[in-house]
């Protein structure tokens, strides 16, 4: 995940805090509980693509061999094995 913790935070805040000022919701409970579902939401969704990128890694392990020796460039390679998997899974990243 590249977005920093504290990062996510501040955005649940901003978005409760914008959900409430327009009355978009109605929460009987504390906005740290709704903060921290919306940060629990938001660190799912940026969790995706590490793990399609660790799974295109593991696929890519075993054929490493075989790209170094048709003179493949494994950073191409990833980006196009990580491309079909989004398109076949219909991931948006």
């Amino acid at each position: 995940m590249r977005v920093q913790k504290e990062f996510i935070e501040t955005i649940s805040k901003k978005i409760v805090q914008s959900l409430i000022d327009k009355d978009l919701i109605i929460w009987d409970e504390t906005t740290d509980k709704l903060e921290a579902i919306i940060g629990g939401i938001i660190i799912e969704d940026l969790m995706i693509e590490d793990l399609l990128n660790e799974e295109v890694k593991t696929l890519l392990e075993s054929k490493t061999e075989e790209y170094e020796r048709s003179m493949m460039d494994y950073g191409r390679v990833f980006q196009m094995v990580k491309s079909k998997l989004v398109r076949e899974r219909g991931l948006i990243l």
